[in-house]
């Protein structure tokens, strides 16, 4: 099992949104995915109890929870657990960064977004965990856009893909679906698709036995 938290000390990166339409993309391609929310607002919580498809599970926790639920979870053979992190300075973020194979940074092309990802990124650094960076909510088009891109590749690993600011995201959330179950066909769609077939590449794991284990974990 792989741990991938979506991490930044930024509210409205989009991180909760994010991690929905990834986990649901990871699970069409074959993968078995299950959720942790640490975020307060519970966003993907609230998404997953208008939900109507199946998966993935969903638990609320917090920090001091964390690394139990993460080695529960090991004995049930999940490919993917996806760690979804509050906007804030905390030590659920710290935790979840922690218990990553991977850090995911969803960061806007905006100055304030791309000064508040710095301490994040020295936390990564002294842990030493992989990361990669997301541009998320782009306009379709912007110098912003490049601009940020050519900063952020200074720093760490970016995909070749964006996430570009679509009504089709925030349809589908209110609507307890992923981008691509709501409207498979469009761009939004297909940029979530190519965006979790490079993570998946960069996580460099091959699917194993699927399972069921959150069922029994006790939320905060």
């Amino acid at each position: 099992m792989k741990a991938i938290a979506f991490v930044t000390q930024k509210g409205g990166s989009g991180k909760s949104t994010l991690c929905i339409n990834l986990a649901i993309a990871a699970m069409e391609a074959g993968s078995s995915v299950c959720i942790l929310e640490m975020d307060r607002q519970a966003t993907i919580t609230d998404w997953a109890e208008h939900r109507d498809g199946e998966g993935p599970e969903v638990a609320q926790i917090d920090a001091t929870q964390l690394d139990d639920v993460v080695d529960r979870l090991r004995d049930y053979d999940y490919d993917y657990v996806f760690i979804d992190t509050p906007g804030v300075d905390s030590p659920g973020t710290l935790s979840a960064i922690r218990a990553a194979d991977l850090c995911v940074i969803p960061c806007r092309p905006t100055p304030a977004d791309l000064r508040a990802f710095k301490p994040t990124l020295a936390a990564i650094y002294r842990l030493e965990k992989r990361f990669a960076f997301v541009l998320n909510q782009t306009p379709p088009r912007s110098y912003r856009n490049r601009d940020a891109a050519d900063g952020l590749a200074v720093l760490g690993v970016l995909p070749d893909v964006n996430i570009v600011m679509r009504n089709d995201h925030q349809d589908a959330i209110g609507m307890g679906q992923g981008v691509t179950e709501f409207n498979p066909q469009g761009q939004a769609a297909r940029e979530v698709r190519k965006l979790w077939g490079w993570i998946e590449k960069r996580t460099n794991f091959n699917n194993q036995n699927k399972g069921q284990a959150l069922t029994n974990v006790k939320v905060a």
